[in-house]
């Protein structure tokens, strides 16, 4: 569907060279909800520009639908851009039209005829859910109304890429979680490829189906949102996913049991799908008399399977631990926690 080959972007500052983005290559399927996320600086921004040509590569090509976009023509790029529809952090409305004016703006470029722009206007207006918006100005509106305009115009003109550039940053969390719902919706209802541009992690966990970690220009790291959130690999990505799991406790609590604990190890052991139903800690521990202890941790439901992560104790003569934790070893993944260095 979207696909990047080796591709680079340099940026001429004066005397000084930016590297924005560095041979990237990724793959993006019909229909998937990928995400891009970095840290400010990352990259994903100059990437997302790439999709539609608002900048040009220095190296390497974009392919859309088999079509290497990189060498369109000013006219082919113009037609090529229909198919892609925009949804901005700061929605980008005009202020001087109404509701139905900025959904209705790309329909007279593209030159509908009024009818046919009346009617889809008012199609988009009930699939956002505004329909008694539609002679409001922008000023009328909250944010969350304001980011439905947004995506309605969007798909003013039934494209089939949507690229999201930071669409919910600007809001509150709980209005957030509804742009979301919409968008799942979009992508559901409408099989709509979505490329999604953020910094928030609770973003590409609550509806991406993939996920490429940027930094410094490069993908550090890319896969599906499950494993990439189970077994993160690169130091970037756990820093990302720590700040929706909260996996660890405060430094606070964490001397405080040590105090108590006697200095015990503590073990972080992660349960995935069907074994997260199971009593594994409790079966294996009892055959090896040792008794386990759970300081911290929680299970949680992502991309419909269940993902526990818990902070974990044994007590026991250390030879039976030592098996407890081979065997443990064999059925999730179990690792040693430095707390310090937590």
């Amino acid at each position: 569907m979207i696909e990047f080959k080796d591709v680079s972007k340099t940026f001429h500052l004066g005397k000084r060279e930016v590297q924005a983005v560095k041979n990237v290559s990724l793959t993006i399927s019909q229909g998937e909800i990928f995400g891009v996320i970095g840290f400010s600086g990352a990259g994903k921004s100059t990437l997302l520009r790439l999709v539609n040509m608002l900048e040009r590569p220095t190296s390497g090509t974009v392919w859309m639908h088999g079509v290497n976009i990189s060498t369109l023509s000013a006219k082919e790029l113009r037609a090529k851009r229909r198919n892609i529809g925009m949804i901005f952090q700061n929605f980008n409305l005009f202020n001087a039209r109404t509701v139905a004016g900025n959904i209705a703006y790309p329909l007279k470029l593209a030159g509908y005829s009024k009818q046919k722009i009346a009617e889809r206007v008012n199609e988009l207006l009930q699939f956002v859910g505004l329909e008694d918006k539609a002679k409001d100005y922008p000023d009328q509106l909250s944010g969350g109304q304001k980011q439905r305009v947004g995506i309605a115009r969007a798909l003013a003109t039934s494209p089939d890429v949507l690229i999201c550039d930071e669409a919910t940053s600007a809001l509150d969390p709980d209005t957030t979680s509804d742009i979301l719902r919409l968008l799942k919706k979009v992508n559901r209802e409408l099989g709509i490829t979505m490329l999604l541009i953020t910094h928030e992690m609770h973003v590409i966990q609550s509806i991406c189906d993939k996920v490429a970690v940027m930094e410094d220009g490069e993908v550090i790291e890319f896969g599906n949102v499950f494993e990439t959130f189970t077994n993160p690999q690169h130091p970037t990505t756990k820093r990302f996913i720590s700040s929706v799991q909260q996996d660890l406790p405060s430094q606070e609590v964490l001397r405080e049991w040590q105090d108590k604990s006697n200095n015990s190890k503590l073990y972080r052991v992660i349960f995935t799908g069907e074994i997260t139903n199971n009593p594994v800690l409790s079966q294996v521990t009892k055959r090896h008399d040792v008794d386990f202890n759970i300081i911290y941790g929680s299970v949680q439901e992502l991309q419909a399977q269940l993902f526990g992560n818990l902070l974990v104790s044994f007590t026991g003569e250390s030879a039976n631990v030592n098996q407890v934790l081979t065997e443990l070893k064999t059925l999730v993944q179990i690792e040693e926690v430095n707390i310090h260095e937590s």
